[in-house]
């Protein structure tokens, strides 16, 4: 017998003996146990065997059976410290029968590769089901579009906007080859070949999306036209996505290219109410889609993507950043892309690319005839506010039509503004007489109900069908000192800093500005510097000598003084002390759009460099008249669908302002339209209190008045604006020295006026209230921009009780002054710099900046810093965006 069929060696005393042993546990308690006497086996012991096979078995049973913790390893057993026991194998083997403690609950190969086979399968017969229950929508419901019809605050119609929809279909061979190539380069490389949906580009848009880049790719032009033609449901939720999936493989299953291609230009939306390739050829180049060149093909292709943000005109109305100069900016570069691409792609010749170096500017928009006059503007405003107050509506579904609006507008309030503007303009503007200084003359208004933040009344320019930019809303007209009182406003909300602490400062280190007993440097051409005193220098190093209008220079006024007459000095210095952030918060939370205001920290900020939109300037003004309630302008209550009320306002307060602040703003802003002196009297409203500011701009380009009464906030702004030229050229604010006959225009003057009359209208049988009475303010005397207060002149022999009659001898000389060196008092004038002397100083004080605190036992006493002549006269830059005012 060869060696390896040799039987093992047996072991001595076989039969049932060796059955037993090989049953028992090894090792030294085996041992044991073979030495202690053996016993008769108790009932339900391991009986003896016969066989060396059996005796096996049984060792292995009892490795299975046995569990206690004195067994030790036998065969197939627990292992000491193995963490577990193989089990019997089964169909699906997991834990895995034949390892070990971690290592059992490690899937094999095998059943991951079957698990996923499996899950793959069921995919596969859930979309197979899907497949075959999904039944394909009938076409463009959307052509059968119902009018939106709005409505006046008083319940009756404004307008029903018929031909919303603007649509006629074409078949395939009247779109010209360019415009399906320009929006397969644009929108779908693989639409030719693939099957419905593109899953790389679905992969590539995630994968973009993830970077924060474009997602261009994710949808393919077939589930663009499933999305615009066959769902009604509109919403971005993953139901409908899963929805549009399926439809669009089984459309692209049962139709040709060519017709999904016809289908997906004759029912996409290009914007101004255009559906439709030959709607947008009409619309934008008055052309029929045919006769489109692949140049004016490549920018309706543009507009696929977004008409709101690509419509070179703007759109405004919907969105503040849909501007015409940024929409030209992001149409032209898209356009050019396509282009590019389209050569990239094989469809257009490079020669032919080169002919096309001049964007292809579209004709302006064209309105509804019912549209005309200030309906267009109206219209324009409820449409973006319902869009962006109601969570998914857009434009193009609103266009689809069928819908309610029930607005805020008053109709006597529009009318009546219309007509107080037109007078204005036809008495005293003459472009045929003098059209170097009247001809693109604009006026824009807005009306605004301050415990409601109901838009009663706006005026959006001449005509809607000829003016198609809303003067109500932004056009980039600056608001000049009109912005002062949100100085103010965070004057006495937020205070000061001190200039001997640092400049992290809580509201606990600021000093809180009293408008009155505060004293401010109202010099001409006022050295500007930061709160701790160091010089303001911009980018280039220059110094800011702030101008006040004409040149004239004030001794140190009281911020009230500061206000009626509308000095530039005290503010701007003012606006640093307390910090430029600070006052843009102020301006924001009064109810200023943050995306409106200029984001650099000049010291021009504070005198209105920014360019908020009428209905904002007259909601914000709101704020005061509300007592610091803020709430934001609004022009629809409700709109209904179906019957169904779909969107309803729901009024949101904020507390902008303490009661305190806000009636002590409108303390002082009543100051300047009833002191004579004031630059806002000419808006006197006979029997009523007005509160309100003017404005005017650096070189005259742009005139404010904004003011209120209890119930009514107004703003009106007029600028001259050249933007009638089709060349697309940047937008060009032109001066207004000589417009109407006079030699400059401030807010004193037309835009006064103008509110005036238009007031006097709108409040005509309204009932006179009165503001609340300014409330207490816990704030300080400030001295800033270089005023020192006035120390009393000590008494030799302090008299014992005070005289009742005036003393009968004058003194015998005046009261001796201190020396430069004594008045330098660092708890008064911090920075320590003589502010007078022959060569430094003004008549009205000096320029160094920082506040001083000090109470005075005079203030009746305005004195300047020191007896020089031209205090800013240290050279440098002469800045400021309001450097007139009246």
């Amino acid at each position: 017998m060869s060696e390896h069929r040799r039987k093992p060696p047996q072991p001595q005393g076989g039969g049932r003996a060796a059955a037993r042993r090989a049953a028992q546990p090894s090792g030294r308690r085996a041992a044991h146990d073979r030495a202690a006497p053996a016993a008769p086996a108790p009932h339900g012991e391991e009986r003896a065997y016969g066989s060396r096979a059996e005796a096996r078995r049984a060792a292995q049973r009892g490795g299975s059976r046995r569990r206690g913790p004195e067994t030790a390893a036998v065969g197939g057993g627990r292992r000491a410290g193995s963490g577990g026991a193989p089990g019997k194998k089964r169909l699906i083997d997991y834990p895995r029968h034949n390892k070990y403690g971690w290592r059992r609950l490690v899937p094999s190969w095998k059943l991951v590769a079957g698990l996923c086979i499996g899950f793959l399968g069921m995919l596969t017969v859930a979309a197979a089901i899907a497949y075959s229950m999904v039944v394909i929508p009938k076409e463009a419901e959307a052509a059968t579009a119902q009018n939106n019809v709005y409505y006046w605050a008083d319940g009756t119609q404004m307008a029903a906007t018929g031909g919303e929809i603007n649509r006629q279909i074409v078949g395939i061979d009247q779109i010209p080859r360019a415009m399906q190539h320009a929006v397969i380069s644009a929108e779908n490389k693989t639409f030719e070949k693939d099957s419905g949906i593109d899953p790389m580009g679905i992969a590539r848009a995630l994968f973009n999306m993830a970077k924060g880049q474009d997602t261009q790719g994710g949808s393919t032009i077939t589930q663009q036209y499933v999305k615009n033609a066959r769902l009604e449901d509109q919403n971005q939720t993953l139901s409908r996505k899963f929805q549009e999936l399926f439809i669009s493989i089984k459309i692209d299953s049962e139709m040709d290219k060519p017709a999904i291609m016809q289908g997906y230009l004759n029912t996409s939306y290009y914007g101004r109410g255009a559906y439709g390739i030959q709607a947008a050829a009409r619309t934008y180049y008055n052309k029929d889609a045919e006769k489109l060149n692949p140049s004016e093909c490549a920018f309706l292709a543009t507009l696929l993507k977004g008409a709101t943000y690509y419509d070179p005109a703007g759109v405004t109305e919907i969105d503040a950043r849909a501007s015409a100069d940024a929409n030209r900016d992001r149409a032209e570069k898209r356009w050019r892309w396509i282009l590019d691409e389209m050569v990239k792609d094989g469809h257009l010749k490079a020669e032919e690319r080169a002919k096309y170096t001049e964007f292809p500017n579209p004709e302006k928009p064209k309105k509804n005839a019912q549209l005309s006059g200030q309906i267009g503007y109206l219209v324009d405003l409820a449409k973006s506010n319902f869009i962006n107050n109601h969570e998914g509506m857009t434009a193009t579904k609103l266009a689809q039509g069928g819908y309610e609006i029930h607005t805020t507008f008053d109709k006597k309030k529009v009318y009546a503004l219309e007509a107080s503007i037109k007078d204005i303009y036809k008495k005293h503007i003459d472009p045929k007489g003098r059209p170097k200084t009247d001809t693109h003359v604009q006026f824009g208004g807005a009306s605004v109900e301050p415990g409601t933040g109901k838009i009663v009344a706006i005026y959006g320019g001449a005509d809607a069908t000829k003016h198609f930019t809303n003067n109500a809303d932004a056009t980039g007209a600056q608001v000049g000192s009109t912005f002062k009182p949100f100085v103010l406003a965070a004057a006495m909300r937020d205070g000061v800093r001190d200039p001997r602490l640092g400049s992290e400062q809580g509201s606990d280190t600021r000093r809180i500005v009293d408008p009155d007993k505060s004293r401010y440097n109202g010099a001409n051409k006022l050295k500007i510097k930061n709160y701790d005193g160091s010089i303001w220098r911009n980018e280039e190093g220059k110094e800011w000598l702030q101008r006040n209008d004409g040149d004239e220079s004030f001794k140190n006024i009281s911020l009230r003084e500061a206000m009626i007459h509308s000095a530039n000095s005290p503010f701007v210095q003012l606006g640093m002390d307390i910090g430029i952030p600070q006052v843009r918060e102020a301006a924001i939370d009064a109810g200023l759009l943050e995306t409106s205001l200029v984001k650099a920290n000049v010291p021009s900020f504070s005198l209105g460099i920014s360019d908020p939109s009428a209905i904002r300037m007259a909601g914000a003004y709101g704020t005061f008249a509300a007592n610091g309630k803020q709430r934001d302008p609004y022009s629809v209550t409700s709109v209904e669908h179906k019957g169904q009320t779909i969107y309803k306002h729901e009024d949101e307060v904020e507390t902008a302002f303490t009661k305190a602040v806000a009636t002590n703003v409108t303390d002082v802003l009543r100051d300047v339209v009833d002191d004579e002196e004031g630059t806002g009297k000419n808006a006197r409203l006979p029997g009523r209190q007005v509160a309100g500011k003017t404005g005017t701009t650096d070189d005259n380009k742009s005139a404010w008045f904004v003011g209120y009464t209890p119930q009514l906030s107004t703003a009106i702004d007029m600028y001259r604006l050249d933007d009638d030229e089709k060349s697309g050229k940047k937008r060009e604010f032109l001066k207004m020295y000589g417009t109407g006959d006079r030699d400059t225009i401030h807010g004193s003057s037309f835009p006064s006026e103008i509110w005036q009359t238009y007031m006097s209208k709108a409040l005509k049988n309204a009932k006179i209230i009165e503001f609340d009475e300014p409330e207490e303010l816990d704030a300080e005397a400030v001295w800033g921009g270089g005023a020192v207060s006035p120390k009393p002149t000590p008494s030799s022999t302090p008299s014992s009780s005070p005289s009742e009659s005036p003393s009968s001898k004058p003194s015998k000389g005046p009261s001796k002054s201190p020396g430069p060196s004594e008045s330098c008092n660092p708890w008064e004038d911090w920075t320590c710099e003589p502010t007078g002397g022959a060569n430094g100083g003004t008549d009205q004080g000096g320029d160094s900046g920082g506040i001083t605190t000090s109470p005075t036992t005079s203030p009746t006493t305005d004195t300047g810093g020191g007896n020089g002549n031209g205090g800013g006269n240290g050279g440098g830059f002469i800045g400021g965006s309001d450097g007139t005012e009246q």
